[in-house]
């Protein structure tokens, strides 16, 4: 009879443990979206709103859009992502969750651009398109069981190989490559989301103090919001329809 309450008491241990880190861990992933969203929401408004200033003010577009501080717009997010994510670790919670939000406003600017060349519809349709593309994927992310790291590592070397390309084809200007890329671009992309919401659950341990936990959702919520702006764009660039 003792050994029969023992085994009980330990299946009733085990039982409130595995909860507990499911419940941690359904806030952990709750943490990571929340974050990601609001970088989309902010990123979708500096957009907005630069290519309305841009589009009421031809003067302030031709500085912007035809001088060379467009290259400086360009590549100021790249600055950001970089600094944060190889500094996230030495900075404080609060600190690189407003790096997140400033780089996602830097992203929104580099993006206005979109706004004056296609139409608001198809921007529209293809922002529900990657929406639902990545809710799909990243579900299937959280609750597979097969280890995605090798085609993980499969999709990092198409990372590299998109660059090259994407880089070429600035001094080619080819239409019919650019939509190579674009097409490329969303598999590879489709497949990171996947591959990162994965990645992200593994992260999770339930001992994490609150800074380190904190810093993991920002790192994660940064991973998942690069996966859908490069397939909401590399998918506008093909099914978009152009002003």
């Amino acid at each position: 009879m003792a050994d029969f309450r023992n085994r009980n008491i330990r299946i009733a241990t085990v039982s409130r443990t595995d909860m507990s880190i499911d419940q941690g861990l359904r806030s952990y992933m709750l943490g990571v979206y929340n974050l990601m969203a609001i970088g989309l929401a902010i990123t979708a408004i500096a957009a907005m709103a630069m290519a309305w200033f841009s589009f009421n003010n031809m003067a302030f577009a031709q500085v912007v859009y035809g001088s060379p501080l467009r290259f400086i717009i360009m590549f100021s997010p790249l600055i950001a992502v970089l600094f944060l994510s190889f500094k996230i670790q030495n900075l404080s919670t609060s600190a690189a969750r407003t790096l997140f939000i400033f780089y996602a406003a830097l992203v929104g600017i580099s993006l206005s651009s979109v706004f004056l060349l296609y139409t608001s519809a198809s921007i529209a349709q293809t922002f529900f398109i990657a929406a639902a593309s990545f809710g799909a994927l990243s579900l299937y992310g959280y609750t597979t069981k097969r280890d995605l790291q090798p085609v993980g590592s499969f999709l990092f070397v198409g990372i590299i190989g998109l660059l090259i390309a994407s880089v070429l084809n600035i001094f080619l200007a080819s239409g019919s490559l650019q939509l190579v890329i674009s097409v490329i671009g969303v598999f590879i992309f489709a497949g990171l989301t996947a591959y990162d919401t994965q990645a992200i659950k593994e992260m999770y341990y339930e001992g994490d103090s609150s800074d380190a936990k904190g810093r993991k959702i920002i790192m994660g919520a940064l991973k998942l919001y690069l996966d859908f702006i490069n397939m909401f764009v590399f998918l506008l660039h093909f099914v978009g329809d152009r002003d």
